[in-house]
């Protein structure tokens, strides 16, 4: 019973994303066949970070890279900030959630729409691995965000959870990460991969590496407001972006400090 369900959710968003990518074709030729999508530039939400971007932004038909050595850095934030100012223009945003931890409501508060958001839950590592690539490949797919290298929890005969083994959870080798790469650009979407900042000094196939690393929160009191509030921090540090051809090329490192205001969600320059 659980196998026939399964299938029918299957059928049934592949009809939904057949539909979406006719709509987006329609759309794409109907404005300026010689400009495909994968050609504009998306803001990653934050003006601060947009500014110190060669391209003031992402470029659809990438990989971008959000590094972070600590939970609650904001680097989840950041990325579903970007995807939703990339969804703006009515395709899906997909989430690859092998845990089970992603909570959606904080998604849409980002701006995504409900109805354009799809969650997926993979079993295991090659299911991970086709489901990020399949979402890449599409072109009704705006954004699709993962956490590559993030370890699948499950349950012992006892109850209690344990990582699984087999490798899922495994670095992001780069064979993968170039089959990746090879996705988004044919569908012409945005890919944003949040990994460990232990991956750093190895080679990657992302067009935009991003450091994200937390600060600590501030007190604040501004006139008006009855009781002080706490502003959460962060530092988004550009390490590399890919330069040649139509891309400006990125000379050393550099850094925004951005303060994250819940209430409307919003990020600014600290």
């Amino acid at each position: 019973m659980g196998g026939t369900c399964q299938h029918l959710q299957i059928e049934a968003l592949r009809a939904q994303l057949a539909h979406w990518e006719g709509a987006a074709a329609w759309q794409k030729t109907f404005a300026d066949p010689s400009l495909p999508d994968r050609t504009a530039v998306v803001s990653s939400g934050c003006p601060a970070l947009d500014r110190i971007l060669p391209e003031n932004g992402f470029r659809r038909g990438t990989l971008v890279e959000l590094l972070s050595g600590f939970p609650g850095s904001g680097a989840a934030t950041l990325a579903f900030r970007a995807a939703a100012c990339t969804c703006r223009d009515g395709r899906a945003a997909v989430v690859l959630d092998p845990r089970g931890e992603f909570y959606p409501p904080a998604a849409i508060a980002q701006g995504i729409e409900p109805a354009r958001l799809i969650v997926i839950h993979p079993d295991n590592q090659a299911d991970h691995t086709w489901a990020l690539d399949q979402a890449l490949r599409c072109p009704a797919v705006a954004v699709a965000v993962a956490w590559p290298d993030r370890t699948r929890h499950a349950p012992r005969d006892d109850g209690s959870r344990h990582a699984e083994h087999g490798g899922y959870g495994s670095k992001l080798d780069g064979r993968t990460f170039r089959r990746l790469q090879l996705a988004v650009e044919q569908g012409g979407g945005l890919g944003l991969l949040i990994r460990p900042a232990t991956v750093r000094n190895e080679p990657s196939w992302a067009d935009v590496r991003l450091l994200v690393e937390p600060l600590p929160c501030v007190q604040m009191a501004p006139r008006g407001y009855p009781v002080p509030f706490i502003t959460r921090r962060m530092r988004v540090v550009l390490l590399r972006c890919r330069g040649g051809g139509h891309r400006v090329p990125m000379v050393g490192e550099q850094a925004v400090e951005v303060e994250i205001d819940d209430e409307p969600l919003r990020l600014h320059q600290a």
